[in-house]
């Protein structure tokens, strides 16, 4: 379904469906992932080069598909859709989840917002100090889904699996940090550093944690604690446990 159409009733398109213009039905129903919004054109436009306005630039033409009610349909998570038509609106910027708004921003390509959203607080710390700082730990995304597969792994008819997480803080750590993982035999070990950067141990779990449940997962962590009752929990120490809660 095209959007409608300017010209004037007396030239006929047949077969394509004529509509009355553009000024005087400007009212569009969105479908955005299953969440309904209704809005204007006028609005979708308010940004020119915005990825938004292009969607619904009618001399473009450009073609959006539509649900069964006639809505043109955006295969897109709209949780935080109404945001971005709140600032569309009223120029207000959100006040929660700033960080999930930021991201749609991005993709609907409204700079506005975007260098607004990259000033507040929530997206500076995000952007310039956290994603900054795992740049700096190796492999990090990569240890990340290996951690999420040996729990996921561990999972089978349990409420809790446990992942245990070697947290190396410098190079002069690592030889400790095997001898450490040499007592623990058979179990699966997930190693996070070194890095060169200010932020603690407890700064990485944070950050796994984090990354971890922005995937829908339930986790928290504790010091690691062996079998012989031997207890990791001093700055100079390195096993953590990530549990898992599935149900």
């Amino acid at each position: 379904m095209s959007l409608p159409d300017c010209r004037s009733p007396g030239k006929q398109s047949s077969p394509r469906l004529v509509f009355p213009c553009l000024q005087s039905c400007s009212v569009v129903q969105l479908n955005i992932g299953g969440h309904v919004f209704t809005t204007s054109l006028s609005t979708l436009r308010k940004y020119p080069d915005s990825l938004l306005a292009s969607m619904f630039n009618s001399g473009q033409q450009t073609k959006l598909p539509t649900d069964a009610k006639g809505r043109y349909f955006i295969d897109r998570n709209g949780t935080h859709f109404g945001a971005i038509l709140q600032f569309l609106r009223t120029q207000r910027l959100p006040t929660e989840n700033i960080l999930e708004v930021y991201q749609e921003a991005l993709h609907y390509d409204i700079k506005s917002l975007v260098k607004q959203l990259q000033d507040s607080a929530q997206v500076f710390g995000e952007t310039v100090g956290r994603q900054q700082f795992i740049a700096r730990v190796p492999n990090y995304q990569e240890n990340l889904e290996v951690l999420v597969r040996v729990a996921r792994a561990e999972a089978i008819a349990a409420r809790h699996s446990a992942v245990i997480v070697c947290v190396i803080r410098t190079e002069e750590d690592l030889d400790r940090c095997g001898n450490a993982v040499s007592n623990l035999e058979d179990q699966e070990v997930v190693r996070f550093g070194p890095w060169k950067a200010p932020p603690t141990a407890i700064d990485l779990l944070d950050c796994i944690k984090i990354d971890v449940e922005a995937r829908g997962y339930k986790v928290r962590y504790e010091p690691h604690s062996s079998d012989r009752g031997f207890l990791f929990k001093t700055n100079d120490d390195f096993l953590y446990k990530l549990i898992f809660t599935w149900w």
